[in-house]
This record gives C-alpha cells, sequence and structure tokens, in this order.
C-alpha cells in the first residue's frame, strides 16, 4: 500500500461526509437494522451508501485495499492469503489479456489490481458509492493501473452496460448487498457473452443455521447491522438463484467448510495481534475506538465518529461467533457459465 494515500486515524470518516452530518448519517443507518427486512431491500442502495460512507476509511486504516476474508495456510501472511483468494477466481475464470471483466461492488480495487497485474485483463470495476470511487481512482493512478482498472459508478442491479458484452464476472463478497439475488443474477447474465463464466465468494446461511435459535437468530441479526446487508441468504437459495437467471452451475460449494489446514477465516478478528496485525486483533480494535472516542471527545473526529467504530466492533464479534459456530460463511464459492447459443 501507498503510505501516502493510506488513511490515518484522524482521517477516520472526515473525507467520505460532512463532518456535521456524520451523527444524522449513523442514525439513518441503524435506523434501517431497526426495522424489518422488507425496508431494507426497498432502501439498499441508501443503506449501503450511508454504511461505506461511514467504514471506508475503517475498513482501509485496519484491512488495507482489499475488504474481504480468506481462509489462511500455516505460516502465510494476512495480505497474501486474501491476494491469493482473488487470484483463484481469476484462475477460474481464466482471465488473460484482451478480457473485459467486471468486477461487481469492487470496493476500493484492491483485488482488481492485483488480478489485472497477474492476469493482464481490462477489469471495469462497478460501485455505487462515490468515496469508495474516488480512494479507488487515486488508487488506480498510483498503481499506474489507469488504463488497465476502471470504475464504473452505476447500481448493479441496473447496470449501464450493453447486452452480450463481457468476456467474464466475478465478485468478491459482495453480491450479499443485493436485495434481491434473481433480479441481480438475471443482470449480470444479460452482460455477459455467451459461453462466459461468473465466479465469486458470497455470504451464506450454512445448513447448521437454525431459523427457530434465538443464538443463531441473534447472530444473523449481528451480521446484518454490522455490514449493511438487507439479508442473509442460505447457500441452496444462491444457487438457485443463479440458475433461476439462466446460469449452468459449474461447482458450488462452502470453501470455509472444505479448509482442511491452517487458520479459519474468523480468525483474522479474533486472532492474536501476533498473528493478524495489531489493526486487526480485538485488542487493536478496542483501542482504536478509544482513540476515536478521545479524539471526538476533544473535537478532532466529528461527533458519531465513536457510534461508527461501535457499530463495526459489535459486527466483529457477531461474525466471529458465526464463524466459530458454522452457521456463516463468507466465502461460498461459486462458478457458473452463460449458456453458449
Amino acid at each position: 500500500m501507498n503510505d501516502q494515500l493510506k488513511p490515518s486515524l484522524t482521517d477516520l470518516v472526515q473525507n467520505s461526509v460532512v463532518q456535521e452530518r456524520v451523527a444524522e448519517v449513523v442514525a439513518e443507518y441503524r435506523s434501517f437494522h431497526a426495522g424489518e427486512v422488507e425496508g431494507r431491500q426497498a432502501n439498499y442502495a441508501r443503506m449501503i451508501n450511508d454504511y461505506y460512507d461511514l467504514v471506508t476509511d475503517f475498513y482501509e486504516f485496519g484491512w488495507g485495499h482489499s475488504f474481504h476474508f480468506a481462509p489462511r495456510f500455516k505460516g502465510e501472511a494476512f495480505e497474501a492469503s486474501l491476494r491469493r483468494h482473488q487470484l483463484h477466481l481469476a484462475d477460474v475464470l481464466g482471465l488473460k489479456a484482451g478480457m473485459r471483466v467486471l468486477d461487481v461492488g469492487c470496493g476500493i480495487g484492491g483485488p482488481m489490481r492485483n488480478i489485472a497485474r497477474d492476469f493482464g485483463a481490462t477489469i471495469i470495476g462497478v460501485n455505487n458509492n462515490d468515496y469508495q470511487i474516488r480512494r479507488g481512482q487515486r488508487h488506480n493512478q498510483a498503481a499506474a493501473l489507469g488504463g488497465q482498472c476502471s470504475f464504473l459508478k452505476a447500481d448493479f442491479m441496473a447496470l449501464p452496460l450493453p447486452d452480450d458484452s463481457l468476456d467474464a464476472v466475478y465478485a468478491i463478497e459482495a453480491t450479499c448487498h443485493a436485495p434481491d439475488k434473481r433480479r441481480l443474477f438475471r443482470e449480470l447474465f444479460r452482460v455477459m457473452k455467451p459461453g462466459m463464466d461468473f465466479a465469486g465468494y458470497e455470504w451464506c446461511l450454512t445448513p447448521k443455521y437454525e431459523g427457530d435459535n434465538p443464538a443463531h437468530h441473534s447472530i444473523k441479526k449481528g451480521i446484518e447491522a454490522g455490514a449493511a446487508l438487507p439479508d442473509i441468504a442460505r447457500e441452496d437459495e444462491v444457487v438457485n438463484a443463479l440458475r433461476d437467471a439462466g446460469f449452468e452451475i459449474m461447482e458450488a460449494r462452502d470453501y470455509a467448510a472444505s479448509a482442511d489446514r491452517g487458520r479459519p477465516w474468523w480468525l483474522s478478528l479474533s486472532g492474536s495481534f501476533l498473528h493478524n496485525g495489531f489493526k486487526r486483533s480485538p485488542e487493536g480494535r478496542w483501542l482504536t475506538r478509544k482513540l476515536v472516542r478521545l479524539l471526538e471527545t476533544v473535537r478532532v473526529a466529528p461527533r458519531g465518529s465513536t457510534a461508527v467504530a461501535t457499530f463495526l466492533e459489535a459486527g466483529a464479534r457477531a461474525l466471529v461467533a458465526g464463524g466459530k459456530s458454522g452457521i456463516f460463511t463468507p466465502m461460498f464459492f461459486f462458478h457458473a457459465r452463460k449458456p453458449p447459443t
């Protein structure tokens, strides 16, 4: 990461939202999760934009350029595990120079820059958040990848792209934000060329999830509130939505369940800072929240900043609980194909 572009502690929520509105945006975001799933689905674009306006600097401060999870092999660095996880999708899709590829919900573009460097494809990152796009464009320029990686500001539910125009599509823990997976997958199907592939990692409830179990329900709600999700689908619901959209299923399985070596994905949120880096550890998140509170108290950070750190911390605890119990996975892998004509 270019240290000159890296957010510092005093940058958190300073640049994405007008300071006087931070508390107001926090209150609006929380109101979506105080209501029912139908309200979150109807207002998904506003909810997700509120969320990423508030949390992008926190994510980049603690996580780097790639906002997702990955299982880690023993002895593997955290950043290396993320890169390996990304490049696996590119390998599955057979990406190469000359291909025009869509990154669905690309964040600030960390994965697309890694994939573009290693595979040579031209990648369009679709994102509906202005602040993340501004951050990502600066990173593209710093990496000298502005000609190979670009951002498209759009709602991925209604893409301003021609039919049959893309050589491949991938999504890394982003389609979980969609209010209707069938509708999203139909839209992606539309813009893909016949015979081309779509692969990704999806946040899912596993077969171990029991809807009538209060503890399971509480974990699910905690994950939704901590990550701006309208709802969380079951694994079979994702597969059925892909089929209903017209895709052929090449492979679908939970990579978290099949990981038989190394460290589980949730250890990046619960393990010792000696293994994960201080900022990502429970101790690091606790200290960050305390320092943000101090900065807010002395009016260096805007009012509402501590609330952002607090709901992110609560979301992290819910994710760890979901991972440890086995009722949730952020890496249900799917590989689907648009049939050739």
